[in-house]
């Protein structure tokens, strides 16, 4: 069953998800259980963000303006890891609900910066805590030791995929 914003999935959608694991898969590849623990992860946010009708796309780009405000569509785009017209939808959103604004600097035209506004600045107090709660969440039941460990292990997970994709990048570029 497809879910829409009107129509939800089913509890036992991701008691599905969740079964799959445990009992039908249990060692399938790492890849897909990170995907789908990634996935559980967003939607347990999203469905927290609703309350404050703030879209789950709009999360990133908060995130990194609250950190580094005044980048512009390029530069948001590369931090948030899309495409820019994944960006460009955002942004045409986010200036229409208020959250942001764009300017131009005054030694630089060309450019159009993203601000975020007085509106977009002040959701940082609502939805930090909400994410916070997603994380806290997800690790009940795990020690601290635990946790430090799955830590170390999905940074060095990142890490070697970096590097590996780093290679193949340096492999194209040669091959050019």
């Amino acid at each position: 069953m497809k879910s829409t914003k009107s129509n939800p999935l089913p509890i036992d959608e991701p008691m599905n998800v969740l079964k799959h694991w445990q009992q039908d898969v249990p060692d399938d590849r790492l890849a897909h259980l990170v995907r789908d623990a990634s996935r559980a992860f967003q939607k347990s946010l999203q469905n927290r963000l609703a309350k404050y009708q703030v879209p789950f796309g709009h999360w990133t780009f908060l995130r990194i303006l609250w950190q580094h405000d005044g980048l512009t569509q390029r530069e948001l785009s590369v931090r948030a890891g899309v495409m820019e017209p994944t960006t460009f939808s955002a942004i045409k959103s986010m200036l229409e609900l208020g959250y942001i604004d764009k300017r131009t600097a005054p030694d630089n035209k060309k450019n159009r910066y993203i601000y975020l506004t007085a509106k977009g600045r002040a959701l940082k107090k609502k939805l930090v805590p909400l994410a916070e709660e997603t994380n806290h969440v997800s690790v009940q039941g795990l020690s601290e030791a635990e946790i430090l460990s799955a830590r170390k292990v999905l940074l060095t997970l990142l890490h070697n995929l970096v590097v590996d994709q780093s290679l193949h990048l340096d492999q194209e570029d040669k091959e050019v």
